[in-house]
């Protein structure tokens, strides 16, 4: 695209659209795509040239196919000229940015890290000039930069930074799904073809002209640069004559004009361009240091007369003039040559592991050990700086270059597991299917990854289970004397396939088989064998253990999920949910996406717990969604099962029964307890939901007898409160007394906070001792979990309402009845509220609706209104409640008036004459 007197040809739009992006006030990004060759290297020029008069910093970068695996390559472009504002970022900050560049030995970071580490970095660099940044073929940006950038577009507003991006249509890019605002490139109209050749080639004679402009098609690149081709083409003045045959592809016939070019140059300019072009030597506007040797080609000034090359006006570095020549050259190359060129550059980056892996594998044909390593080498690297499809495709390589089967199988046992936790489980099982093992003696690690892709597929959890039961087994008798990290993944699978089983006879084996392995496994993994089997019998102590493990730093993505599970086990998750839920925002905008699965299944349960259901409901729906994209069967019903419970909880009985017969329907062959659990647990909840006691104690005995707590089974200490309710109101007194003695023999309330809760409520329900009774009904009332599970709570104060006005009289009743109300019509759990409203009726109280001052709250805003008048700051009750102090403050804002109150100080007044005062 040329310019008539200072103005571009045709792009008078695109024009106003740049300068707009210029002038406006606050971030912006904006993504430019087009055929190659259209013209979009030229409007970012000229967006540049607009922003420097505007008195920005620019920054630009380019896309190359030869870094398109190097995790970061791109990003590290616009990141080198700010290296200087680096220095001035907090330290963590600062440790993030050196390990994504290899200096640094921590965990790799999320998108969500570096991306917010990115976001303070550009508004620190803006702070003093307004930044533009400018990336040309962007669609050749590797994975791990496109997805920075992508965040990073998506959140710049209010900053003084903005990105415009440049995409080639019709290759696949990241930033396809970045959801950043887009402007179409497209060619130019007949009229303005018809200026910018006459312009360029006044002299061409009718003929030529007229095939140029029917063959460009409105392409800037083809109107330039076809007539030097025509005309020297002496075969005639047709489509086929010139490019072999009509209708050939327009990139294919730019290829022709720059392959004639190309093949008049010298062996050695040849050779010097197959170099730079491998490297990935620039094409086009300078794009500043990237502070990494790359190839520099020497000897070239043939190749700039010929039009191929320019200068670089800032370095004096020859770069190529247009991206479609640096293809051309790689495509006019023999195998050979490539080989060998790639060898070359090898040495010229034999002090930049993964460079030189990138080289390293493209040379070499045969099995060579020595490479593999490299490869492997160049993997672990890119694992650490987050790099998971860099490192499965160097994995791949590694394996295909392999001297021994065995080194092959564990290479592609690495890259499958890397696979699977990235949620790429089609990739996982073809890497499976290409040999991770022999089927008579399979390696450990395909071990690994064939169990969770099994796993995460739910299809042969039995299967998997023996396989990695003898895995561990084999590793024992003959394997590591120190701890291993592929003997690591094998306990923890087989440790999470056995919580899913649920089976007593399995676990039991596997303590045994655990316990011969002594300080071979890991403490987390001790965390994880006590937590999620038989928390009744080992669960003493688990809660501090994983709070000492919360508090370790630079946990992985799967360390966060099996922590957050143990903690669901022992009814302290909502403590972490914050940590869960930035975990699994970061895992969803890429990376661990399998446990950023789990991850939501957790925040669902802690906001089922603590009364946010409609929050649930949505994170369910979210969770069934990614899910389902995914094909992760097991979690799929996992979710639906969180639904049934949920549906049941609010009443919707048919929705709940329909969900547990899918759920059961599903579980219950493939022998997932786990999940059959569940159903059960769903068909107790939804008949105590219709006052079907009979049905809810059938159900409940199901799951465990009156007076004990079956082995292994999770839902058992978990119904407790159901079991005895069900069974008081059938007339089984002695068993609801038996099972509530048999939680505090059990020592249930010292294992999580909810469990002591419903087991004080337990007790006091089935007590015959009025002194008793009240004791135990206060000691619940009173317990610090009551505020984090309501629902419990509301039925312990349903209980005692009921209890008292068969025993005390109706006023005695109608405090406890009507604070059992306002909880259950605050969580939207219908028939329960309908149950608190008739036992009030039964005391003479009015038909009891919501009082004139408590209606308008919400069960958010009253809990925040609560925890204001206790005294905690916006701060606190944010980080408590997993709402950003602003949240919070808005909430407040609403609540004031609602209560007909100007200031905070009058809150503990106001919620006092509510009708269950602020600690409810």
């Amino acid at each position: 695209m040329e310019s008539i007197d200072g103005a571009m040809v045709g792009r008078e739009r695109e024009q106003t659209v740049l300068s707009e992006l210029v002038a406006a006030a606050g971030g912006r990004a904006l993504v430019l795509r087009g055929d190659a060759g259209v013209g979009k290297s030229a409007l970012l020029d000229h967006v540049a040239g607009l922003a420097e008069g505007e008195e920005h910093r620019v920054i630009r970068a380019a896309g190359v196919e030869a870094e398109s695996e190097l995790p970061y390559a791109g990003l590290h472009q616009f990141l080198y000229p700010l290296l200087s504002s680096i220095d001035q970022l907090d330290d963590r900050h600062r440790e993030v940015f050196d390990v994504v560049f290899g200096r640094g030995e921590n965990s790799p970071p999320s998108v969500m890290t570096l991306g917010i580490a990115v976001l303070d970095l550009l508004s620190l660099a803006a702070s003093q000039k307004p930044l533009l940044l400018v990336l040309d073929d962007g669609q050749w940006f590797d994975t791990s930069s496109t997805e920075v950038c992508g965040f990073v577009g998506r959140r710049l507003t209010g900053s003084s930074a903005k990105l415009v991006v440049g995409l080639r249509a019709g290759v696949p890019s990241g930033f396809d799904t970045a959801a950043l605002p887009e402007l179409a490139v497209t060619t130019l109209s007949g009229k303005e073809s018809e200026q910018l050749l006459d312009m360029r080639h006044p002299e061409l004679d009718s003929r030529v002209r007229h095939l140029i402009l029917d063959e460009a098609q409105g392409n800037p690149l083809a109107l330039l640069e076809l007539p030097s081709y025509v005309r020297g083409n002496r075969t005639g003045h047709t489509a086929e004559a010139v490019f072999g045959y009509a209708g050939i592809p327009l990139p294919q016939r730019l290829q022709q004009v720059y392959g004639a070019r190309i093949e008049a140059l010298g062996d050695d300019v040849r050779a010097a361009l197959l170099h730079g072009a491998l490297d990935g030597v620039g094409a086009g506007a300078a794009t500043g240091p990237t502070g990494s040797a790359r190839y520099r080609m020497t000897d070239v000034h043939q190749a700039v007369t010929a039009g191929l090359l320019d200068i670089d006006a800032l370095s004096g570095d020859f770069v190529f003039r247009h991206p479609l020549v640096r293809s051309t050259v790689v495509q006019m190359a023999t195998p050979n040559e490539r080989r060998a060129a790639h060898a070359v550059l090898a040495q010229v980056h034999r002090d930049d592991v993964e460079r030189r892996a990138t080289h390293l594998a493209a040379s070499t044909v045969d099995p060579d050990e020595q490479v593999a390593a490299v490869l492997e080498a160049a993997a672990d690297s890119a694992t650490r700086r987050g790099g998971s499809l860099a490192a499965i495709t160097w994995l791949t390589r590694a394996a295909e270059l392999s001297e021994s089967h065995e080194e092959r199988s564990r290479r592609l046992g690495s890259a499958a597991y890397i696979a699977g936790h990235s949620g790429r489980l089609e990739h996982a099982q073809q890497l499976l299917r290409s040999g991770t093992g022999s089927a008579t003696d399979p390696s450990p690690d395909s071990v690994v990854a064939s169990g969770y892709v099994a796993f995460f597929e739910g299809e042969d959890i039995r299967s998997s289970q023996r396989q990695v039961f003898a895995a561990i087994e084999s590793m024992r008798d003959s394997g590591p004397r120190e701890p291993d990290e592929v003997l690591t993944r094998l306990v923890d699978l087989l440790l999470a396939i056995n919580q899913y089983a649920s089976d007593e006879v399995w676990w039991e084996r596997t303590h045994e088989l655990l316990g011969s392995l002594g300080d071979l496994v890991s403490p987390y993994s001790r965390i994880y064998q006590d937590a999620w089997g038989d928390v009744v019998r080992r669960g003493a102590g688990v809660r501090e253990r994983v709070e000492r493990a919360f508090a370790g730093l630079h946990l992985e993505p799967w360390d966060v999920t099996r922590l957050g599970a143990a903690s669901y086990h022992v009814d302290t998750l909502s403590q972490y949910r914050p940590l869960l839920q930035r975990a699994a925002d970061r895992e969803l905008e890429t990376g661990a996406v399998s446990d950023a699965m789990t991850m939501l299944h957790l925040i669902m349960l802690d906001q089922i717990a603590v009364g946010e259901w409609d929050e649930a409901e949505l994170t369910g729906r979210h969770c069934l969604e990614l899910t389902t994209a995914h094909g992760h069967g097991l979690f799929v019903h996992h979710t639906l099962a969180y639904a049934g419970l949920l549906a049941a909880l609010r009443g919707r009985v048919d929705e709940a029964r329909e969900l547990q017969a899918v759920v059961d329907t599903w579980a219950r062959p493939r022998g997932v307890g786990f999940l059959t659990q569940i159903a059960d647990a769903i068909g107790t909840t939804a008949a105590l939901s219709e006052g079907d006691y009979e049905a809810a104690y059938l159900h409940a005995i199901g799951l465990t007898s009156p007076g004990s707590f079956a082995p292994y089974a999770h839902q058992a200490s978990r119904t407790l409160l159901d079991l005895v309710e069900a069974a008081l109101h059938t007339g089984r007194a002695d068993q609801a007394r038996r099972h509530a003695l048999a939680a505090q023999e059990a020592g249930l309330p010292g294992i999580s906070p909810r469990l002591a809760l419903v087991t004080y409520g337990a007790l006091a329900m089935t007590t015959t001792d009025p002194t008793e009774a009240d004791a135990l009904y206060e000691r619940a009332e009173s317990h610090p979990a009551g505020a984090d599970f309501p629902f419990e709570l509301a039925r312990i104060r349903l209980a005692r309402g009921i209890r008292h006005r068969h025993t005390r009289g109706r006023a005695a009743a109608r405090r406890p009845l009507t604070l059992a109300a306002e909880t259950f019509e605050r969580l939207g759990a219908t028939t329960w509220t309908e149950r608190a409203r008739a036992e009030l009726r039964a005391t003479g109280t009015p038909p009891v609706t919501s009082s004139a001052h408590l209606s308008p709250l919400t069960w958010q805003e009253r809990r925040i209104a609560d925890l204001a008048a206790g005294g905690l700051t916006n701060k606190e009750i944010g980080a408590r409640m997993h709402l950003s102090p602003r949240t919070v403050s808005s909430h407040l804002y609403r609540v004031f008036p609602k209560l007909g109150i100007t200031a905070r100080a009058a809150l503990r007044d106001a919620l006092g004459k509510l009708p269950d005062g602020p600690n409810m």
